[in-house]
């Protein structure tokens, strides 16, 4: 696999804190530049990035980022703003105080009311597999599965830990083909991005690919 065809399951990411304008710009020309799939970006850029890119690069955002567990009602708010601003992706932060309760059906409920006010543009769901036990990582795809969701996300990559090769392996399991999967966080490497990708991941997000091949440092999410 080389470096185009993985660049293009990228979602080339700048969602740090200190992000300037000037950092997403730049962060949108790289996306452009080296065929990334989207650049996923902060909710306060979108107008800015759709206005930049011109229609030449679909623009993904977060919701309830980075850590979900705002009420279901604020999460689509966020998301309707956002997709009146011009996004074409949306990765949600699942609710993790919900799963851990259990309360599956409220996390169902959540999930299909932001793909709701989503429509046709894609979801992905983000449920932070760091935070969860095997058996609530199993219980999430068949949520995120049966919710109408379009993707499931591993991580925000500003938690404990992110994607590994074990949980894709389990997403590809529990989940039907043509189904997405999206690895994020972590990812060192172009053998790393490669491997997740011969595991079953479908997007990857990342910054440090675009990183490498500019033959930059590796930093970052």
């Amino acid at each position: 696999m080389d470096a185009k065809e993985i660049m293009a399951k990228v979602d080339h990411t700048l969602l740090l804190t200190t992000a300037t304008s000037a950092d997403i710009r730049q962060t949108l020309d790289d996306a452009v530049a080296y065929g990334a799939a989207t650049a996923c970006i902060p909710p306060s850029f979108v107008a800015m990035a759709k206005k930049h890119m011109g229609g030449r690069l679909p623009i993904c955002t977060v919701i309830g980022f980075p850590n979900g567990y705002m009420t279901g009602k604020a999460k689509v708010y966020e998301a309707q703003c956002a997709l009146e601003d011009g996004a074409d992706e949306l990765d949600m932060v699942v609710n993790v105080p919900l799963v851990k309760d259990g309360a599956y059906a409220d996390v169902a409920r959540e999930i299909a009311a932001i793909k709701k006010a989503a429509g046709a543009q894609v979801l992905k769901v983000i449920i932070e597999t760091c935070l969860l036990t095997e058996d609530e990582k199993r219980r999430m795809c068949e949520v995120v599965r049966d919710s109408g969701a379009d993707f499931i996300k591993t991580s925000t990559g500003f938690s404990t830990g992110g994607a590994t090769f074990e949980d894709i392996a389990l997403f590809r399991e529990m989940l039907p083909d043509g189904f997405g999967i999206k690895a994020a966080g972590g990812i060192q490497t172009m053998a790393d991005a490669e491997r997740f990708l011969e595991l079953g991941a479908t997007r990857l997000g990342t910054s440090r690919i675009v990183k490498l091949l500019k033959s930059e440092q590796g930093t970052g999410y």
